[in-house]
């Protein structure tokens, strides 16, 4: 790419020339965001610095020099939803029905911007039988007038102008086909049925991809878009949370039919989420179609080195930055980036940190990570010696 051309590079260009692995300006600066609780400490730490921080980080955020991205909401979820109800509360926890359905028991303590400090116990699911999956199926109809934004015509008009990537259903909007069953009937539930309740599972994986593709079908007649992400969180740090054997015969049919449809319609680049290692399963997502895999969380003993080491440049990589090495010092953090400069070089990789920042993150310490990870954007390896 010529010298000029890369200097006139839109937020869009960067990302696209990034994935195909060609030159940039500069590499993309993404990242996820924060607990709720790092936001609260930042606020108390840097009141001044942080108050106009807008806190989506996945649109964009001007004071930190993050490249800007769009999202076009759509409402893949129950609707109706089920009624939000306490059933009792303590000082300190709270039991209730969610809108998805599930009973849980949550620790209100040290709750900060929606944020909890520990996962809620997951008490009773909304599916415990195939008649249960029925009466469910009538809260997921595909593609009514309320799941899409009243002025999505309008803002189709103004996307079509776009200088920066633009991607269909914010985060955790299209929960995948794990992620969506394992909310049904709740992870051991989950783990039994694809063995006790087969008939049902072929069912539930059928439904959930015609309902996805005909969610987006009246979308993606209108414009095309550059990323869809399909969220699954289907891994721990041993590994995924169902074989190879089990996703090839339940959800990779559908999985390649749901990414032949988006392909189709001009979508760019298909991503899936899963925390924990799913390195097992990478082959069969690379088999379907996707491209992307993130965020690459470091404490699962995967690397986004090891990666592309063993996948190659068929698989895009966004994350694997460690978020537990941002507070412990500067030299560490620095010799942490260095270890990305290949990638940094070779494209198709993204760094952010592999989930939302902790509270551990002082603000300070969080400034030196974004200044020393744009230099490696820019390809300023020396300010990482």
């Amino acid at each position: 790419m010529e010298k000029t051309q890369r200097e006139n590079m839109t937020d869009l260009d960067r990302f696209t020339a990034c994935m195909d692995y060609r030159e940039t300006d500069r590499r993309p600066n993404h990242e996820l965001g924060v607990w709720g609780q790092t936001r609260l400490r930042w606020e108390h730490e840097a009141p001044e610095t942080v108050k106009d921080l807008t806190w989506s980080w996945f649109d964009g955020e001007e004071a930190l020099g993050f490249d800007r991205q769009e999202y076009i909401d759509v409402n893949f979820g129950f609707l109706p939803p089920f009624q939000h109800t306490v059933h009792e509360q303590t000082d300190e926890t709270m039991l209730f029905t969610d809108a998805k359905g599930m009973l849980r028991r949550a620790y209100k303590g040290g709750m900060a911007y929606g944020t909890h400090l520990s996962m809620d116990q997951f008490i009773k699911f909304p599916v415990e039988t195939p008649e249960d999956f029925q009466a469910i199926k009538k809260r997921l109809i595909a593609a009514l007038p309320t799941r899409y934004p009243a002025d999505l015509d309008e803002k189709i008009a103004r996307w079509k102008k776009r200088d920066y990537p633009l991607t269909l259903g914010r985060n955790c909007a299209a929960n995948g086909f794990y992620w969506r069953a394992r909310e049904f009937m709740g992870t051991e539930n989950l783990s039994l049925a694809w063995y006790e309740n087969p008939s049902m599972m072929h069912e539930m994986m059928e439904f959930y991809a015609d309902f996805i593709i005909e969610t987006a079908r009246p979308i993606l007649e209108k414009i095309e878009v550059d990323c869809f992400v399909l969220n699954e969180d289907m891994a721990m740090k041993g590994g995924p949370l169902l074989g190879p054997e089990v996703y090839r015969e339940f959800i990779l049919p559908h999985m390649k039919r749901l990414v032949e449809f988006f392909r189709s319609h001009g979508t760019r680049y298909i991503a899936v989420d899963s925390d924990g290692d799913p390195t097992c399963l990478i082959p069969l997502l690379l088999d379907a179609g996707v491209d992307t895999v993130w965020p690459i969380e470091r404490a699962a003993g995967v690397s986004p080195q090891a990666w592309r080491k063993r996948f190659g440049k068929d698989l895009r990589l966004w994350g694997g930055v460690d978020k537990m090495l941002l507070a412990k010092g500067r030299d560490i953090v620095k010799a942490h980036l260095r270890e990305f400069i290949p990638l940094i070089e070779e494209g198709g990789f993204i760094p952010t940190v592999d989930h939302t920042v902790p509270p551990d993150v002082s603000w300070d310490d969080f400034r030196f990570y974004m200044d020393a990870k744009m230099a490696l954007l820019e390809g300023d390896f020396k300010a990482l010696e």
